[in-house]
């Protein structure tokens, strides 16, 4: 089926004053149509340009007025252009001509392209705006509702894809294989962040890649790459390193040793205990510790990622770490938990003071539940 063309014609024409004697020099388009319509319409321009010495041509009558006399059309030359006996006015009309062209070819060319040309314009537009923008742009959109440790990832690769282009633009149309090779290379020796010093690890370089990768997907998602290119290479290695834990007799020498901030002490134990993690520890209101009918009690927290809630036993010396139930249930059961950026020092300290000479971070507290029926009269003074 041949596509149906407007043959839209744009001609400069003249439009009479009521005031004076001279014309006005317009542009008008016809037939246009509109997107959704099949009416046509006329575009008429105005150019503000007017004229006074217009030249008539006596053979060409344009309309006969009711007194009997007549209205001629202007006389033009072999390339249409309207011809005038003033000098200034004859600029006028070739200004006049050259603004028909350019609408003459925007209508021309906005019917000859192709909608094949047209996507092509398109994603030639795309490949040359910024991937480092882009990226930091679809962080957000990715992860509404990721944790904190999510969002401060996928903001520290955007940085480090700055400090890898020296703070210049990454256009995709010059995102290769060669290229994220390239960054592979320099994320294995890159800078920690803060006010750390030396390189960070070959794990934590493993997950920037994967997550410059899931960028480099979304865009292609989002058409700005035409080839996914993510798939095309091969992600840093983890290394395994060992799984730190404590023992039951670490464990009873951390109740045994005396903490300076009381509330981490308190949550660190429940977290061991309950198998709850910082942030839903540091989140956790009254009103999700609840009985059950059995008479025992859990901690229900919805997950950010399922949005379904987790239904975690709660034994009695975990509840006595929580302390006396207020009134108010939608308050903290943890009440001023150091969040988990600053909360590596006073955990150390106390790690330390107990004579563990493990490297314990909060997430260690989780790595497995001690038994439910774990029975330490220690923590039991402890909690009294």
């Amino acid at each position: 089926m041949k596509k149906a063309l407007p043959h839209t014609k744009v001609t400069v024409k003249l439009r009479r004053s009521n005031y004076k004697e001279e014309w006005y020099l317009i542009i008008e388009s016809y037939p246009v149509y509109k997107r959704g319509s099949k009416r046509a319409s006329r575009v008429v321009e105005s150019i503000n340009r007017t004229i006074s010495t217009p030249v008539w041509d006596k053979s060409s009558i344009a309309r006969i007025l009711p007194d009997g006399t007549f209205n001629y059309k202007p006389k033009r030359d072999l390339n249409g252009i309207i011809q005038c006996r003033s000098t200034i006015d004859q600029e006028a009309c070739i200004y006049a001509d050259n603004v028909r062209k350019l609408r003459q070819h925007e209508y021309d060319s906005a019917v000859l392209y192709t909608d094949k040309e047209n996507e092509i314009a398109v994603q030639n537009e795309r490949s040359e705006q910024d991937f480092i923008k882009y990226f930091n742009g679809i962080i957000s959109k990715r992860h509404p509702n990721s944790s904190n440790s999510i969002i401060v990832n996928w903001t520290r690769v955007g940085e480090l894809l700055k400090i890898y282009s020296q703070g210049n633009p990454i256009p995709f149309k010059t995102i290769s294989v060669k290229l994220l090779e390239d960054i592979k290379m320099f994320l294995l020796r890159a800078p920690m962040g803060g006010n750390k010093k030396g390189t960070i690890s070959q794990n934590t370089a493993s997950t920037y890649f994967s997550i410059l990768k899931a960028g480099l997907k979304q865009a292609f998602v989002d058409e700005y790459l035409t080839v996914d290119i993510s798939a095309k290479v091969k992600g840093i290695t983890n290394i395994e390193t060992p799984r730190v834990a404590l023992t039951m007799n670490e464990v009873q020498m951390l109740v045994d040793t005396p903490c300076k901030d009381d509330v981490l002490k308190r949550a660190f134990l429940f977290s061991i205990l309950t198998g709850l993690r910082h942030s839903d520890i540091q989140a956790l209101k009254w009103k999700q510790i609840q009985q059950t009918s059995k008479g025992t009690w859990q901690a229900v927290v919805v997950q950010q990622k399922t949005k379904r809630p987790d239904y975690k036993p709660v034994i009695q010396q975990a509840l006595q770490l929580c302390g006396e139930r207020p009134n108010d249930d939608e308050a903290l059961v943890f009440e001023g938990l150091t969040d988990a950026s600053w909360i590596s020092r006073p955990l150390k300290a106390w790690i330390e003071a107990s004579g563990i000479k493990k490297h314990i971070t909060f997430h260690c507290a989780r790595h497995y539940e001690l038994s439910l029926s774990l029975n330490l009269n220690s923590l039991q003074r402890f909690v009294s």
